[in-house]
């Protein structure tokens, strides 16, 4: 059995500690766009510090590296998926509600071509096993992997997703059309709708794999 304990106070933050949040986040934001702009690599520190409007020196108070920068860029991106994926609740969506989501998740990405910039070039560069992005972008995918396993198959205890659709075929299919689609918009935003496209493809894996209350479930 748990002890409950009493919730510490909420504390004021001084205007040093409130400074000090703004400025990590202006750095974050300009280090995103750079990132995504040129890469890890071809980003320096002095670049963004200068970018920020702050010293070298004083930009190294907040990350003391590139990497430490970098990590931080990937944990503000994810942590600002994770809150729209979630749509205010506690859980991820499942069933063909975890596709809606990812849907809308890439109109959102068209207002936000910064990150879908930053995720196409580091994801790159991190294939490399040396690059410090490399861990992240395979858990990054390992996480995605597990969610849409989950969901395909929360979908078929429900019924709403037929028994014999092909569950590891539908995941890696799935990541594959996002990333493809997030490659080709940033060679030409004009001409491909990353929305339309995706949506035809979520409208193509429904008609195939959506089970038909009408007829019996296939023998297993």
């Amino acid at each position: 059995m748990s002890v409950p304990v009493d919730k510490p106070a909420a504390r004021t933050a001084t205007r040093g500690e409130a400074a000090g949040v703004t400025s990590r986040a202006a750095v974050v934001r300009v280090a995103t766009e750079l990132f995504s702009a040129t890469g890890y690599r071809g980003t320096s520190i002095a670049r963004v510090a200068k970018s920020a409007g702050l010293s070298q020196s004083g930009l190294l108070h907040h990350f003391p590296s590139k990497t430490a920068l970098l990590t931080a860029v990937l944990e503000a991106r994810d942590a600002e998926d994770t809150r729209f994926l979630h749509q205010g609740g506690d859980h991820l969506p499942l069933g063909w509600a975890a596709f809606t989501a990812i849907e809308a998740l890439v109109a959102r990405n068209t207002t936000r071509p910064e990150l879908v910039g930053l995720f196409v070039r580091v994801t790159a560069e991190a294939t490399d096993p040396r690059h410090p992005a490399h861990q992240w972008t395979r858990s990054h995918y390992a996480a995605v992997s597990r969610w849409l396993t989950e969901a395909i198959h929360s979908g078929q205890s429900s019924g709403e997703i037929r028994a014999d659709a092909p569950v590891v075929t539908l995941v890696r299919t799935t990541i594959a059309v996002l990333d493809g689609l997030q490659q080709q918009w940033m060679l030409d935003p004009e001409t491909v709708s990353m929305t339309e496209e995706f949506g035809a493809f979520v409208d193509a894996v429904k008609h195939r794999w959506s089970a038909d209350p009408a007829s019996p479930a296939p023998d297993s």
